[in-house]
């Protein structure tokens, strides 16, 4: 589990293809591995990857071929910045959300304009997301712990103020550029709940028959 508040931008240093999948090196940067063992979680642009090798200044970690299919690592490059978090810890600070770095699916930066000292993104999720994504609700993105400002259809808009900008790669990222979402793992849950017994037989979303049949409306 991870929290979203990124602690280093690093970059990824190597890409070694292993037996068709890949073991990526990331150059760690500024964050500290000392108290890393090999095994430990790390969060690569919001993707929860393991751990396999470590070194003073990077780590290495095996990507399979389901993880390269749903994220943006499946088109990274040597030299690419990347958001690093290590996993959280009992006496950790929660200072965003719980985050899994399970991605769900791939956003898109549909706009992005200054507001004061902070710039307002404007992102397009996949349409089979947007029922997880509310206004004023957390977000994932590149594993960045984000509150969502306003909601229009599979658009929706973040505040990214100074600080942010500084200490991730969003400062860098421009209109075009596809990133990592994981939605709020409460409303993936919260969904799966209120199809009731009916979640055992139920295939694809939730309908007011639905609904009907397992008792949570008249």
């Amino acid at each position: 589990m991870f929290t979203g508040i990124i602690l280093a931008v690093g970059n990824i240093a190597a890409i070694q293809p292993r037996g068709g999948d890949c073991r990526l090196k990331i150059a760690t940067g500024k964050l500290s591995l000392a108290d890393c063992a090999l095994g430990d979680s790390i969060a690569v642009n919001g993707v929860c990857l393991t751990a396999v090798e470590l070194g003073d200044h990077y780590f290495c970690a095996d990507v399979s071929n389901e993880t390269l299919s749903c994220t943006t690592l499946k088109s990274a490059s040597t030299g690419t910045p990347v958001n690093l978090e290590l996993a959280l810890t009992p006496s950790s600070r929660l200072g965003g959300h719980i985050v899994s770095g399970h991605v769900d699916g791939i956003g898109k930066v549909a706009e992005k304009k200054a507001d004061g000292r902070s710039i307002r993104f404007k992102f397009k999720a996949p349409d089979s997301l947007a029922k997880y994504i509310a206004e004023k609700g957390s977000i994932c993105i590149n594993g960045i712990s984000l509150t969502v400002n306003s909601v229009d259809g599979a658009y929706f808009s973040v505040n990214i103020v100074p600080h942010t900008l500084q200490e991730t790669t969003l400062g860098d990222t421009e209109v075009g550029s596809e990133l990592n979402l994981e939605v709020d793992l409460l409303a993936r849950y919260m969904e799966r709940l209120m199809k009731g017994e009916a979640a055992a037989q139920c295939q694809g979303s939730i309908t007011e028959t639905l609904l009907q049949n397992a008792g949570f409306i008249k």
